[in-house]
């Protein structure tokens, strides 16, 4: 994995010669001073992509209750600060943050590579608002660019991050305006998500809008904005529309998993949470995100408490429900999501329940099943919504939208687990053998390396989360 590094630093060689062509002879025409945005934007996207895809599988997931670890699972008993097969996401926003802000900065020195400068900011939007939802106070605002910021920036606000003249909200709406601004016929390349389509890098935007409006809609009022995205209604709608990239079945484009051992890939089972909303549900996506385990007469599915402790519980594999054929050999089928047409829907739904903005809740929470289904190449059962899945059957309408919005949500980063932060949606179990007191985290710790390379702010990032606690929860769940 790559080092953790704040800023991309530029190091002067200052040299004094002797020789006359000194400088001249010794440069390599073959070696670029320089990296093309479009060679940035397209390594952004996928590393950022595949690296997240991976940490959704072997920790978010975890998190979240989707599946569980068998063993090397300090982290599935919410030993945070101990990852193992995954479980440090820090240095995967960071190191893609500040290679997005080489293309921002390009953008806005050459004319000729203006084009990106809307995208640029829409993805500096997007990383953005996933570190801070898993770690609160971070250093932003002046942590990616070592000419213009500090080797060892500030922790800044969550509130700020989001709210701020350059924060997450912000930049979405000048990445927009960069969009609509740009007139030049030079054309985005490297955009493995729209193909150089920049009105669906809008759509992406306003979908993303309605994402973080809704979620810091407990701390500020976000009727108005949300009413007017909903209404102008250019935001993704369709599958057609997302913002994925999909995997292949063969290096170097795979999903991680299909990659790797199969021991590595046979260490996560289905969980005990996940067996029972879906068997509860009637959900045929059980066969789509699992397999009937070995030992099973009856091609039976079954799931794992999480967080058992391995080292005293003895279990076998064969017991246990394994991921489906789509994580290991079929990954063709599977995409790195951003952001997609059902979560979309089911943001809209839940603004409606809440009355941000005039229209049917029901319907949108309907049509965000029907596209997650469709999103997840299953078909949709003709009663489904007519039975457990009904808009009205949970413990309540929200419960129904998140519980859907989370069982989608597989593989996408950490996001079944911030949404549970959010909503208390869907009621996950007690670990079996909890290392954080019984409680589900309410944030990610810190890494060790931010403690090595920037202590003096990070003392302060410390002390304000009671030691870098795991249960102090963000600004938006206060």
């Amino acid at each position: 994995m790559k080092k953790i590094i704040y800023i991309f630093a530029i190091l002067a060689f200052i040299t004094t010669s002797c020789t006359k062509d000194f400088e001249e002879i010794n440069t390599n025409p073959n070696a670029p001073v320089a990296v093309q945005p479009s060679l940035l934007l397209r390594q952004v996207i996928y590393d950022f992509g595949e690296q997240m895809s991976y940490e959704g599988f072997v920790a978010g997931d975890l998190l979240a209750q989707h599946r569980t670890a068998l063993d090397f699972n300090l982290f599935d008993r919410h030993d945070l600060k101990s990852p193992q097969l995954g479980g440090n996401p820090w240095s995967i926003f960071y190191v893609n943050l500040r290679d997005n802000e080489i293309i921002l900065n390009q953008s806005r020195e050459t004319a000729a590579y203006a084009v990106y400068e809307g995208p640029a900011l829409i993805l500096k939007a997007y990383m953005a608002a996933g570190l801070t939802d898993l770690f609160g106070d971070v250093p932003y605002f002046d942590a990616f660019n070592g000419v213009d910021g500090s080797v060892t920036p500030q922790y800044d606000l969550q509130e700020d991050i989001y709210q701020n003249e350059n924060g997450i909200l912000d930049n979405l709406d000048k990445g927009i305006a960069a969009i609509n601004a740009y007139t030049s016929s030079i054309a985005l390349e490297g955009d493995i998500l729209f193909n150089g389509d920049l009105q669906s890098w809008i759509q992406f935007a306003n979908s993303l809008k309605i994402k973080y409006l809704i979620r810091i809609s407990d701390k500020v009022d976000v009727s108005a904005e949300l009413q007017t995205l909903f209404n102008n209604g250019n935001y993704i709608s369709t599958n057609t529309e997302n913002a994925v990239f999909d995997f292949t079945n063969s290096e170097p484009n795979s999903f991680r998993l299909a990659q790797l051992r199969v021991g590595d890939f046979n260490n996560f089972v289905m969980s005990e949470t996940m067996k029972e909303i879906l068997f509860d549900l009637n959900d045929n996506r059980m066969s789509t995100f699992f397999r009937t385990f070995a030992n099973s007469t009856a091609n039976e599915f079954n799931g794992l408490i999480n967080g058992i402790n391995s080292s005293t519980t003895s279990i076998a594999i064969a017991d246990y429900s394994l991921a489906g054929t789509i994580f290991r050999e079929d990954t063709s089928t599977l995409d790195a999501n951003f952001m997609t047409a059902w979560e979309t829907s089911f943001l809209l739904a839940e603004a409606a329940l809440k009355g941000y903005i005039s229209t049917d809740a029901e319907t949108l929470y309907n049509l965000g099943v029907a596209q997650a289904f469709e999103y997840w190449n299953t078909d949709l059962p003709t009663n489904y919504l007519n039975g457990n899945a009904n808009y009205n059957a949970g413990t309540s309408p929200l419960s129904q939208i998140i519980t859907q919005k989370w069982i989608a949500a597989v593989i996408n980063g950490y996001e079944g687990w911030v949404e549970y932060r959010r909503t208390g949606f869907p009621a996950l179990k007690d670990v079996a053998a909890s290392l954080n007191n019984g409680l589900i985290p309410a944030r990610m710790p810190y890494p060790a390396e931010a403690a090595t390379l920037n202590q003096e702010n990070y003392s302060v990032a410390e002390a304000a989360t009671n030691g870098n606690s795991l249960d102090v929860k963000v600004w938006w769940n206060e």
